[in-house]
C-alpha cells in the first residue's frame, strides 16, 4: 500500500510511505533555493515530487492531508494548475482524547486534471505518528509516551502502545510560541508592538542564552506573572485559559505577558533576562512533566519521545534526559512540522496496521543535482581522501552528497565543513551565512571519538541534545565551541556508508582530529541548496564537492579565510 502524506501549510512537504517503508520527504524549502517555511500552494508540486520519485497520483492507494488551524475542522485555499480549488482538512487537535486516530475523509483533491478522495488527522496526531513510529521503540515494540509541544499549543502528553494512543494530560498552559515571544519583546530581536514574530528566532535564543547569565530575581519575576496571567486561581487566568484554543487570543495573551515582564525588568541585561526565562521554561517543563508522571503513573521510568516545534531546543531535551525520570529519549531528526507530511502517512498506516515501525533513513530528501555551473568555476574529479587533505589545509568546502537530510539540521548531506582547529573559522562562516557572531558552528564527529571529546558524548546523530567540550580539547578545536563551552554535536557511525563519514575517517589520519565544522550550505533563510550550481552561484565558499566532482572558483574573487 502506497500512502501519500501532504503538508500543505508552514513547512509544506510530500512523503510517500510504501508497505512500512518511508520512499522520501521532500520539504518544500529543499526545492528551487526555496524559503524557510514555504508551504505548497500548488497541488502540481505532488505530481512533480511524485514524478521525480517514477511515480504518479494513479500508483497512491491514500492521500492523507495533514490537519491544521481549526476547532472542528481547517480550511485551505490551493491551486490545481490554473484552478483555483477549497480543501477542507482535519483541526489542529483530535477531538476525544481516545480519538487519537480519528480521520476525517473528504472528496475534490485535484491532481493533474483529475479528483481524488483523501483523508485528513489532526496535526498532532500527525507528530505523535512520526515520532513514535519512527523510534527504537516502535522496533522493539515498547510502549512510550510522546511529547508535543507545538508553536500554537500548549505541551500535550500522550501514551501510544502498538494498537492504541490517547491523550494523558496537558502539562501547562503556555504556547510553544511563547519563546519565540520572548525574544520578540528582548535582545536583539526585539520588535516594535505590532510587528509580525519570526519564527525562527527561537533557534536564535538558544544561542544569544549562552552570553548570559541566570538571575533568580528575574526567573521570580516571570513565574509571578505565570501564576497570575496563566496558571493561577485568578479571574485573567481562568479567562486565559477558557480562551487558550483561539490563536490570536493566545498570541495576544504572550505579548501581554512580556509587555508586563519589560516594566518590571527594565535595570536586567536582556542576555540574562533570556536565559532566566529560558531556566524557568525549562523548570516547569521538568516539574510539570514529573507531576503527570506521578498522577498517572505508578509503574518506573517510561520511554519518551519528543515532538512538536519544541523538540529542537537541545537544552531542554538534555533536561529531560538528564532528570532521570525516562528510561530513554527519542527525538526524531524531523520533530517540527517538516516532520509532518511523514506523520500524515504515518497516522493512515497506524489507522491500518496500528504503530507499527517505519523504515526510513534520514537521508531521503531530494537528490542533489549538478545543474548548469556558472562561468569562472572549473570541474574536476576528487576522492574523499584528496577532499580530505584540502580540509586539512584550512579550506572550507561545499559539501553536497546523495539525498538531502529530513528536518532542518544539515547532517552533512547539504553541509558547508571546515577544519575545526583556527579560531577565525567560525567567525568565516557565521559572516558568509550573515549570522550574529554569537552563533555557533557545529561539530560532526566520529561516533565513537565523541566521548573523549564531549560530555556526554553519546551518541547523537540528529545534532538534538546539549554536549560540554572537554576543557583539555577546546583551544584544539576553538572553531566549533560556543561561547558557553557547549557544543550543539552531531555524531556519525565510524561504519556508515554516507561519505561524510568516509571523510572524517580520512581527515582523522591526517589530523588525529575526528571531526570538522559542519553548517548548513543554503542561502541566508532559504533552504539547502538543490544543486551544485546554486552553490557556486553564491560564491560564499571557493570551493563545491559533489558526489565526487570538485567545483572551484577560478576568477580569483571571493572570500579569504585567516588563521
Amino acid at each position: 500500500m502506497r500512502i501519500c502524506g501532504v503538508k500543505l501549510t508552514h513547512d509544506g512537504a510530500i512523503a510517500v510511505v510504501e508497505n512500512g517503508k518511508l520512499l522520501f520527504s521532500i520539504e518544500q524549502e529543499k526545492r528551487d533555493n526555496n524559503r524557510r517555511y514555504q508551504k505548497i500552494d500548488n497541488l502540481d508540486t505532488i505530481v512533480s515530487a511524485l514524478s521525480e520519485h517514477g511515480l504518479c497520483a494513479e500508483d497512491i492507494d491514500h492521500f492523507v492531508i495533514d490537519g491544521w488551524d481549526g476547532e472542528v475542522e481547517s480550511h485551505f485555499q490551493v491551486f490545481s494548475g490554473a484552478h483555483a480549488i477549497s480543501l477542507k482538512a482535519a483541526p489542529y487537535t483530535e477531538r476525544r482524547p481516545d480519538k487519537l486516530l480519528d480521520s476525517f475523509h473528504y472528496t475534490g483533491l485535484l491532481i493533474g486534471g483529475k479528483s481524488y478522495p483523501y483523508k485528513s488527522y489532526p496535526h498532532v496526531s500527525g507528530h505523535v505518528a512520526s515520532a513514535y513510529c519512527s523510534s527504537p521503540f516502535a522496533q522493539d515494540n515498547q510502549p512510550a509516551l510522546c511529547l508535543v509541544w507545538d508553536g500554537g499549543i500548549i505541551p500535550r502528553l500522550y501514551q501510544v502502545k502498538r494498537h492504541e494512543a490517547h491523550l494523558v494530560d496537558c502539562l501547562f498552559p503556555i504556547v510553544g510560541h511563547i519563546y519565540a515571544g520572548a525574544g520578540h519583546h528582548f535582545g536583539p530581536y526585539k520588535k516594535a508592538g505590532g510587528a509580525a514574530w519570526d519564527l525562527g528566532v527561537a533557534g536564535k535564543l538558544m544561542a544569544y542564552i549562552a552570553l548570559g547569565s541566570v538571575d533568580e530575581h528575574v526567573i521570580s519575576v516571570f513565574q509571578g506573572l505565570y501564576q497570575e496571567r496563566f496558571a493561577g486561581d485568578t479571574k485573567l487566568a481562568r479567562y486565559y485559559r477558557e480562551n487558550i484554543h483561539i490563536p490570536e487570543f493566545a498570541l495576544a495573551a504572550v505579548r501581554d505577558f512580556f509587555e508586563a515582564s519589560m516594566m518590571r525588568l527594565t535595570s536586567k541585561p536582556h542576555e540574562n533576562v533570556l536565559r532566566s526565562f529560558h531556566v524557568f521554561l525549562e523548570r516547569l517543563l521538568v516539574r510539570e512533566i514529573k507531576m503527570a508522571l506521578e498522577r498517572h503513573f505508578t509503574q518506573g521510568p517510561q520511554n519518551l519521545c519528543i515532538a512538536g516545534g519544541c523538540g529542537l531546543n537541545i537544552k531542554w531535551n538534555s533536561a529531560l534526559r538528564e532528570s532521570g525520570l525516562f528510561s530513554a529519549i527519542w527525538v526524531p531528526p524531523f520533530p517540527n512540522d517538516s516532520g509532518s507530511a511523514i506523520g500524515a502517512a504515518c497516522c493512515a498506516m497506524a489507522e491500518d496496521k496500528g504503530f507499527i515501525p517505519l523504515e526510513w533513513s534520514v537521508y531521503s530528501g531530494p537528490s542533489v543535482k549538478f545543474g548548469q555551473i556558472p562561468p569562472g568555476w572549473t570541474a574536476s574529479r576528487c576522492s574523499i581522501a584528496q577532499l580530505a587533505h584540502l580540509l586539512a589545509d584550512n579550506k572550507p568546502v561545499i559539501f553536497l552528497s546523495g539525498r538531502a537530510e529530513l528536518g532542518p539540521r544539515a547532517l552533512g548531506g547539504r553541509s558547508i565543513l571546515a577544519a575545526p582547529t583556527s579560531p577565525t573559522v567560525k567567525n568565516f562562516l557565521n559572516d558568509i551565512k550573515l549570522r550574529e557572531h554569537f552563533r555557533p558552528v557545529a561539530p560532526i564527529c566520529l561516533e565513537d571519538r565523541a566521548q573523549l571529546i564531549f560530555d556526554p558524548g553519546t551518541p547523537d546523530p540528529y545534532m538534538l541534545f546539549d554536549h560540554q567540550t572537554r576543557v583539555e580539547w577546546r583551544d584544539k578545536i576553538p572553531a566549533v565551541v560556543h561561547l558557553d563551552g557547549s557544543a550543539r554535536l552531531q555524531t556519525i557511525r565510524r561504519d556508515s556508508l554516507h561519505p561524510v563519514a568516509q571523510l572524517l575517517v580520512e581527515y582523522e589520519k591526517i589530523t588525529n582530529i575526528p571531526l570538522l565544522c559542519n553548517t548548513s550550505a543554503n542561502h541566508h533563510g532559504r533552504g539547502f541548496f538543490p544543486d551544485a550550481a546554486s552553490a557556486c552561484e553564491w560564491g560564499g565558499v571557493e570551493q563545491v564537492w559533489c558526489d565526487g566532482f570538485l567545483f572551484r572558483n577560478e576568477s580569483g574573487v571571493g572570500p579569504a579565510i585567516k588563521g
